[in-house]
């Protein structure tokens, strides 16, 4: 299975939930099933690393973020089996990037009906309660994908 994390930079919201799902895969001894990697919709901090404070957060909790920052591209609408992205706006620009329904249809938002806040500018406080959102929604999502309990 191939995921992709889709945010807006890239450097906050969907490399952590990349760690954690990652995290997820390799605690349940299935990390070689799945392949996963993040982008944002555009390219501002194309080749960045994560936001400090991302990666700080994320280690606390005992995820890895080693990342660098790349955009999205219409190519990996083919490359991947399911696009996720962290709020709505997101979603939008994935699903616009194709015509071809089967495409459009890999796209999902990764809590149903909500947001992931964008924590790029707070305090420590908004990327650790993204964090927690995020948490929630890659075990939901795992579980669906995997039929684990969590």
């Amino acid at each position: 299975m191939r995921i992709l994390f889709v945010c807006t930079g890239n450097i906050c919201r969907s490399p952590m939930a990349a760690a954690v799902m990652e995290k997820l895969a390799a605690d349940a001894g299935l990390a070689g099933e799945f392949f996963i990697d993040s982008a944002g919709t555009g390219a501002w901090h194309a080749g960045e690393r994560a936001q400090p404070f991302a990666i700080e957060a994320a280690a606390a909790h005992g995820y890895t973020v080693e990342h660098l920052a790349r955009a999205v591209s219409v190519a990996d609408l083919s490359d991947f089996d399911m696009l996720v992205a962290l709020d709505r706006g997101h979603e939008r620009s994935l699903r616009d990037m194709s015509l071809d329904l089967e495409l459009r249809l890999k796209v999902r938002l990764l809590l149903d009906g909500e947001d992931v806040p964008d924590p790029y500018g707070g305090p420590l406080s908004e990327f650790e309660r993204a964090l927690a959102m995020i948490e929630d929604g890659c075990k939901a999502l795992f579980a669906e994908l995997t039929s684990a309990p969590f």
